[in-house]
């Protein structure tokens, strides 16, 4: 009995000393991209494929855990900026071009970007598309601003390869908007799709049970102006979901800057601790959430109802494949969470 008390005792001094079973804080690995883009678009598939996406038309694939990076962006794209990325595998991806008119894009790969077909191109000199979700590998949809009082959407059941131009019937607030930050504005799982906005007197976020058909509208406790609302939504299963945002234009704070939803985006609560500045994107992993910004990036462990600044270096949008989290943002950095 002696033997054993004083081995419990021993393993207790080690934890103690060592820290063992209690989670560390968490780092980014900076990776050598080879690029100088900005890269608002990120796409992670595992620990060893991601795909981002940004300015110049430039689109970058890893299948080595970003040791090396491959350049596979569609030809006669550089006056483009790729927003958005969703990427299926190592070979199956579509990415989405924000802009007026015919600079709102969309373009599909089937063998790893040798190959792009342009699979949408918009027409209206009036649309602004922002951002992209696909629910499973067929069903997805794209976020655009309001035309004439209305959001539009483009949906699409077959991975992106046709797409129908839709448009939401619940009506915008005068100057309510998306933001194209990091192609997060729009999440889908299952049969729900979420969409948030700003730019108005009021942050919203919209809901659709049946993937775009159908929407309703609750306000957030995120507050909204010119430059200011929610910019990154991401959603861990149809009940639990995060909001991050803040002010683009004052990035040093964002009070209310988080909130997060445990009933399917019905009702919002502010975080009790927020980052505190503003943040552009958000993501979940299975024991923790991660947001990013220009001016760091922060760790939540209880579902975001508290965060922690964990770095201070610069990115604009954040993903994980189950416990594989990958950043990236301006002048081609790119990291994994180690």
């Amino acid at each position: 009995m002696r033997r054993v008390v004083a081995l419990v005792l021993g393993l207790a001094v080690v934890a103690a000393v060592s820290g063992f079973g209690r989670p560390g804080p968490p780092s980014w690995r900076l990776l050598d991209s080879g690029s100088t883009a900005q890269f608002r678009g990120l796409s992670a598939v595992s620990d060893r494929i991601a795909w981002v996406s940004g300015t110049g038309g430039t689109v970058l694939r890893t299948v080595d855990g970003g040791r090396t990076w491959r350049s596979v962006g569609p030809p006669d794209t550089a006056a483009l900026q790729f927003r958005d990325i969703e990427a299926f595998d190592a070979f199956h991806a579509v990415i989405l071009s924000i802009g007026n008119g015919e600079d709102s894009r969309v373009y599909r790969t089937d063998d790893g970007g040798r190959t792009w077909a342009e699979t949408f191109r918009n027409t209206d000199p009036a649309a602004f598309y922002d951002c992209m979700a696909f629910a499973d590998a067929r069903h997805g949809l794209a976020l655009g601003d309001p035309v004439d009082g209305h959001f539009q959407l483009l949906a699409t059941d077959d991975g992106g390869r046709h797409w129908d131009v839709q448009s939401v019937a619940v009506p915008a607030l005068d100057d309510e908007f998306a933001f194209a930050a990091s192609g997060t504005c729009l999440a889908a799982t299952g049969r729900d799709a979420w969409f948030a906005t700003g730019g108005a007197a009021r942050a919203r976020v919209f809901h659709s049970g049946d993937l775009g058909r159908h929407w309703s509208v609750v306000d957030s406790p995120v507050p909204s102006g010119p430059t200011a609302g929610i910019y990154s939504l991401a959603f861990r299963d149809a009940r639990h979901g995060l909001a991050v945002g803040g002010d683009y234009n004052a990035p040093a704070t964002a009070p209310n800057g988080a909130a997060l939803t445990r009933d399917g985006g019905r009702t919002w609560t502010a975080a009790r601790t927020v980052p505190g500045e503003y943040r552009s994107g958000v993501a979940w992993a299975p024991s923790f959430a991660l947001a990013v910004g220009p001016t760091g990036s922060d760790v939540s462990r209880d579902g975001g109802r508290t965060w922690t600044r964990f770095d201070t270096g610069s990115f604009d949008a954040v993903a994980c494949a189950g416990a594989a989290c990958w950043a990236s943002g301006e002048k081609g950095r790119i990291a994994r969470l180690s």
